[in-house]
Order: structure tokens, then sequence, then C-alpha cells
């Protein structure tokens, strides 16, 4: 199938508050349709339409094999707007949201406003196309978006739209939802967590999900990361041992009612009945919230 040029596209984006559409008659020269994109393929996933044919051939690799395929990012969209809710019920008005993704149902400052209508959050992505997207957040003062790379804490931790929003004298939530498997571990994945939580006030909460490979198929798993070989960043599945590593040094919350405080599957952290939350989609990863002391 060829490739559109940027030039014969044009794509929608649905402004989330209000309902009102808007359009973009062209990308911009930075997006690359030749690469699937690992934002557009979970947008995929989710039943967006902010994908193109690359992102969907590639996703159809996994598709064939993997049954629960869209379950899995409805899983983890599941769990950051329960743990962005819940954050702001502990009284936390400020929210970092890193690798946000392409606008969606369930957005962090939408969530967080249910509970406190001030919430101020800043969006990070490194995808062009995320980026275009963000114009929804026009004429949002308590609202921003950033792109950059994750893997730049130190820039971006001092960025003036960072700062104008981010009172480091309060707990933040920072939210890192499905974007650590796609740091290698020669990125040192567990400090750039750290080097993000360091500035952070105490009683601020980390929100981090991570797709894990134990207990899948193998042909599965493997299917998994083929779907990004292609991708400008590859998938890194890693062990529920080594995704507890992230909350090292924070006191993590139990993930329902009657548990232990621990890293649980995606679909059990916040649940009513973990009976009823367990499927399949909701195995392929590990998440949890944990308190900065």
């Amino acid at each position: 199938m060829g490739i559109l040029s940027s030039e014969q596209i044009s794509f929608q984006v649905k402004r989330q508050s209000g309902g009102a559409v808007i359009g973009i008659p062209r990308l911009p020269p930075d997006v690359d349709l030749s690469r699937p994109s690992a934002a557009r393929i979970y947008d995929y996933m989710l039943g967006g339409s902010n994908n193109f044919p690359v992102d969907r051939e590639a996703a159809a690799k996994l598709a064939d094999v993997v049954p629960e395929f869209h379950e899995i990012a409805w899983a983890n969209r599941g769990f950051h707007s329960r743990a962005a809710r819940w954050i702001a019920s502990q009284g936390v008005g400020q929210f970092i949201d890193l690798g946000s993704g392409l606008p969606t149902v369930g957005n962090t400052h939408e969530v967080a406003r249910e509970v406190l209508p001030a919430a101020r959050v800043v969006y990070v992505d490194l995808d062009p196309l995320v980026a275009v997207c963000a114009t929804a957040l026009r004429g949002d003062e308590a609202a921003t978006f950033i792109q950059a790379d994750l893997r730049e804490p130190a820039s971006l931790l001092e960025h003036p739209g960072l700062r104008r929003l981010i009172d480091f004298g309060h707990p933040v939530g920072l939210a890192m939802t499905a974007v650590m498997p796609f740091v290698a571990d020669g990125s040192d994945p567990w400090g750039l967590v750290s080097r993000y939580l360091e500035p952070l006030a105490p009683g601020s909460y980390l929100a981090l999900s991570h797709a894990t490979g134990e207990r899948i198929p193998p042909v599965a798993a493997q299917r998994w990361r083929d779907v990004y070989a292609d991708a400008p960043v590859e998938l890194h599945l890693r062990s529920r041992a080594a995704i507890r590593r992230f909350f090292s040094g924070l006191d993590l919350v139990p993930p329902y009612q009657g548990a232990e405080p621990e890293v649980t599957h995606l679909g059990l952290w916040g649940c009513e009945d973990p009976r009823l939350a367990d499927s399949d989609g909701s195995r392929w990863g590990y998440c949890g919230v944990a308190r900065k002391p």
C-alpha cells in the first residue's frame, strides 16, 4: 500500500471539551508517514482516527495472534483515568503527563477537573502529530503541551511552559503510563523516573504502567515487539520485578480495597471487584500508584 504525502492528507481532531471539531489541512513536515508511530498505534488500538496505513499495518502483525488486542489499550487507559482521578481526590491539583499520546477519552485535565476544577496539567510527548492535536488546549490557561524527549529531564524540568503551571513547592501528580516500555535499558529508565521525582515535593504521586511479557505466549510477546521494529522507538517488555523498581523509595498505594500495596495488572488498580476486573488484556501490563514520602 502506498504512503500518502502530507499534502494529500486531511484529518480532524475532536476537541474533548465542547465537542467542536478542529480541521487540520495538512501534516507538519516532521510527521514521518513511512514508519509507524507508538502514539498513532495506541490511538488505533483505542479506536481513534489519528492514525495512518503504516500504523494499522504494523498493528495487524499483532492483532492476528492476540484476540485481546484492543482491550490492552483500553485496560491501560482505564488505569490512567482512575489513577488521575484518585490522585486529584488526595488534593493534588497539578499534573505532569509524560508520554501523553494523542488526545482521547479520559484525558488527564478532564478527569482531574472532575474532582478539582482548577487542576493544572502539563502534557509532554515527542511525537509531532501529538503537538498538532494539542491545539485543542489553546485558550486553556491551566493546561499546556510541550513537545520534548523525556530522556532529557534536565531541560524539560526547566522548560518555561512547565514552570508556568507547575509549582514544585507543592505535590504533583506524575503520570507515566505506557511510556517507559519505549526507553531502552541503556538509557537507564529507572534513573530517569528518579530524576523526574527528585524535584517533586513530598506528598507527590507517581502513576506508572508498563507492558510485560510475563505469562504471555512467547509468539505473542515477540509479535508485540515486531510491531515496533520499524518505529523510531522499540518496545521493551519487562518483568514485574523490573517494573516494581520504578517505585523504589516510594510508598505504594494498595491497588484496591483489601489488597497489599504492590504493583498489579492494569485492570485491577482502582477496581471494585478484582474477580470481575481481571481480563486477558489487563495481564499485558503492570501498574501502580505510589506516594513520595
